[in-house]
């Protein structure tokens, strides 16, 4: 979900590609950071999720319907190695906006060498009016991302790492612990602008490398004072691996212990769940949810990670008052477009049925 933003690795060197891949059962980045459990629980993560989530008790509902936040423009291009012209990017923010979609993702400051889809997102960024930027997050990693996109124009930044730590140096090339300290300057920094800041966790379920995630490691992490700053929590199944029990435990376990913050769940349909998972996160006490058109995304430092939940179908499933038939055919068509000029399937089942001969229905497009 997250990608590799420069970061030098310990000793200054740029980890080589496929760093960090190593065989589930090398230790060597294993417990390195200072949180209970690393990433090899001697419980089932169910089984600690359970426990978490009866530990803080069970949070109800705060939104019957979450907010959708779309992420096509940051983790839905980035695996596709096309670079959007920025002005065709900015079109794509202006019609979601225009469409009532309530917030956007739309870059990085990953390294363009490393993730060339990103290479122009400051410029998106300085395109926009401050009104815009108000419903617009970027993705970065560090204090100095934050110090480059405040510069910009940017005010909603998504500060991001990785609870696994093996998955944190192949992706941003530090230990989770570095990321962790770096936080509140990163915080310090948006505050000096006026702006929010994320907390945002990736690899919070399962890692590619290490397996099963310690849901106490992501619960001590949201509760460290290193990163109390964050507005939000982002709880990301990065591989798209987890089923909506663990989902709905995890989330109200955050929940239970950050009631002043909102939480965002960020998943994949990997596994065919992204809806599932998206709507026991809500269920559970989320605030946003994440998607992106046609399902579009994958992470090129997560092996076996697809792409994101379609917003198609969580607007489908969730029905804000703002989507309607209209919006559906809008967002269709854009998708469609968009997925082509990219040469990428589009995995949306709404779009699917959109698209069908259920004439009688109000959602199918005619013409």
């Amino acid at each position: 979900m997250n990608r590799h933003d420069g970061a030098p690795a310990p000793g200054g060197a740029t980890p080589p590609a496929g760093a960090g891949q190593q065989p589930a059962s090398s230790a060597d980045h294993r417990n390195a950071a200072p949180y209970p459990g690393g990433t090899t629980p001697h419980r089932s993560a169910e089984r600690q999720l359970a426990d978490a989530a009866q530990l803080t008790g069970a949070a109800t509902a705060r939104r019957a319907v979450p907010l959708l936040r779309d992420v096509t423009l940051r983790d839905g291009l980035q695996l596709t190695g096309k670079v959007l012209p920025t002005e065709h990017k900015v079109e794509i923010v202006r019609r979601l906006l225009g469409l009532g979609v309530p917030e956007l993702e739309i870059g990085s400051l990953a390294r363009p060498d490393l993730v060339p889809p990103m290479a122009n997102s400051l410029e998106v960024v300085a395109a926009l009016s401050p009104e815009e930027l108000r419903r617009c997050w970027l993705w970065v990693a560090t204090p100095r991302h934050v110090e480059k996109a405040a510069a910009a124009g940017a005010r909603n930044f998504q500060y991001c790492f990785s609870v696994s730590d093996a998955h944190n140096r192949a992706n941003i090339g530090r230990a989770t612990e570095d990321s962790v300290a770096a936080m509140p300057a990163a915080v310090e920094l948006a505050r000096a602008v006026g702006g929010r800041i994320q907390l945002c966790l990736a690899t919070a379920f399962t890692c590619p490398f290490d397996g099963p995630v310690d849901p106490e490691r992501v619960l001590a992490i949201a509760a460290d004072p290193r990163t109390a700053g964050a507005d939000d929590v982002v709880l990301a199944d990065t591989l798209g691996q987890a089923h909506p029990g663990q989902v709905a435990a995890l989330v109200a376990a955050v929940r239970a212990r950050n009631p002043q913050r909102r939480i965002v769940f960020h998943g994949h349909d990997t596994w065919g769940l992204g809806v599932a998972n998206s709507l026991a996160a809500a269920a559970a006490g989320a605030d946003v949810v994440d998607g992106s058109l046609g399902g579009l995304g994958g992470c090129p430092f997560a092996p076996g990670a697809s792409g994101n939940t379609s917003s198609e179908d969580l607007l489908f499933a969730t029905r804000p008052d703002w989507f309607t038939p209209a919006v559906l055919g809008e967002l269709v068509r854009m998708s469609e477009a968009l997925l082509t000029e990219l040469g990428e399937p589009n995995r949306s089942r709404t779009v699917e049925g959109a698209r069908s001969k259920a004439q009688a229905f109000e959602w199918v497009i005619r013409g």
